[in-house]
């Protein structure tokens, strides 16, 4: 056990305040372990905005997953570095399913190039119809990724939101149109 200050808590105290629910401690637990968190989730993702997403979450779910703490069992930097394994894991597996849509998008965009010149504009307007059925702001930022290109960046930055936040807006916005696209060509009830 290393030697504390005079008023500072140990790293026992802390954990065994956070198992307690106590927020101070919370505060202590992440102003001491956050760094680790966020080194760890940087040096697997390769990505800044990634890793601040994977430490906020960490820490979230830590909170939330209090109960299942035990000081006794372990120690909470520990704890917390388990934890961002899995929501680094979580990461990479939505980097895999972004992958995998934005590849199908382009096949469609693709497709749409080298058919009739009826097809691309009825294929258009079906994709225009089901974006402009989308709530704001994944309907302004799919708008800027489809028709002006921008990069998640530049789109964060036009619309003062965090890239975090636009990365979900786009993923969970590819995910509804390719399922709505889906329903539209192969004639689905609800279409």
């Amino acid at each position: 056990m290393r030697v504390v200050e005079s008023g500072e808590l140990s790293a026992a105290e802390v954990a065994a305040g956070f198992a307690a629910g106590r927020e101070d401690s919370l505060a202590e637990a992440y102003r001491r372990w956050s760094s680790l968190v966020f080194s760890v989730a940087l040096k697997t993702l390769g990505d800044r905005a990634d890793a601040e997403d994977v430490t906020q979450q960490v820490f979230v779910s830590a909170w939330r997953g209090r109960s299942t703490f035990d000081p006794a069992a372990g120690s909470l930097s520990a704890w917390l570095v388990g934890i961002t394994k899995h929501r680094i894991a979580d990461r990479l597996a939505a980097r895999g399913r972004d992958q995998r849509t934005l590849t199908a998008v382009g096949g469609v965009r693709e497709e749409a190039r080298v058919a009739p010149a009826d097809d691309r504009v009825v294929d258009r307007l079906v994709i225009a119809d089901e974006l402009n059925k989308l709530d704001d702001p994944r309907r302004t930022i799919l708008g800027l990724v489809f028709y002006e290109d921008q990069t998640y960046a530049e789109i964060a930055e036009r619309l003062d939101l965090p890239l975090g936040t636009v990365k979900s807006h786009v993923r969970r916005g590819l995910l509804h149109l390719r399922d709505r696209l889906k329903e539209v060509t192969h004639g689905t009830p609800g279409a």
